[in-house]
């Protein structure tokens, strides 16, 4: 079935954190033993409320981040950020740092996609300057972070753009290649706490 109709026959609905259990259990089922699969699961503690769909992006980080003012200016570590916004896009990306604006504060946001960006640029900028919040695709983050360019031993939150869409009706779960290098992150990353922005954004009703 095309994407189209079976988005005609159901709403949109939230995403929750088994969404994100069942994508590793899918992936890695095959290629690791019943241990590893079991050591893949994450504890509720890691994920923190899901939107209910009432919230902008910004009212939703103000809603689980409600010491972020603290939280930023005890953040001293370079080629780190505390917050970390995975999206499908560059074009979504800077969506969602323009929507955020009435959250981040007197914090700096960077980046995190190749669009006219160039790594090494990256690179020195995190190497560099004091970053509070990177937003950006998964493959840029992934080349990154295996580049030794960005670090997530002290990022607290990543957020997890699950549900938007693009023209053609993709979820960033429903591109292969932006999935492998998302998984990629999550599999390296999975001491850290993990969530879910799961309102079914679209275009047509980003208007914050």
């Amino acid at each position: 079935k095309k994407i189209s109709e079976i988005l005609e026959k159901s709403a949109p609905k939230p995403g929750v954190p088994a969404d994100l259990q069942n994508l590793l259990s899918q992936h890695f089922g095959e290629s690791r033993s019943v241990i590893e699969l079991e050591e893949l699961k994450l504890p509720d503690s890691c994920f923190l409320p899901v939107n209910d769909q009432t919230h902008s992006f910004s009212s939703y980080l103000k809603e689980i981040c409600p010491k972020w003012a603290k939280l930023r200016k005890n953040h001293k570590e370079k080629k780190s950020v505390v917050i970390l916004v995975i999206c499908s896009s560059a074009l979504r990306s800077l969506e969602l740092i323009k929507s955020m604006t009435a959250f981040k504060g007197d914090c700096r946001v960077l980046k995190l996609f190749a669009k006219h960006i160039k790594i090494k640029e990256q690179i020195n900028l995190l190497e560099n300057s004091l970053f509070h919040i990177g937003v950006g695709t998964p493959g840029r983050i992934k080349a990154l972070v295996e580049q030794d360019g960005l670090c997530l031993n002290s990022t607290k939150y990543m957020i997890l753009d699950w549900n938007w869409r693009d023209q053609k009706l993709r979820r960033m779960m429903d591109i292969p290649e932006v999935l492998y290098e998302h998984l990629y992150i999550l599999y390296s990353v999975y001491p850290l706490f993990f969530i879910l922005v799961p309102r079914s954004w679209s275009v047509r009703v980003f208007c914050y």
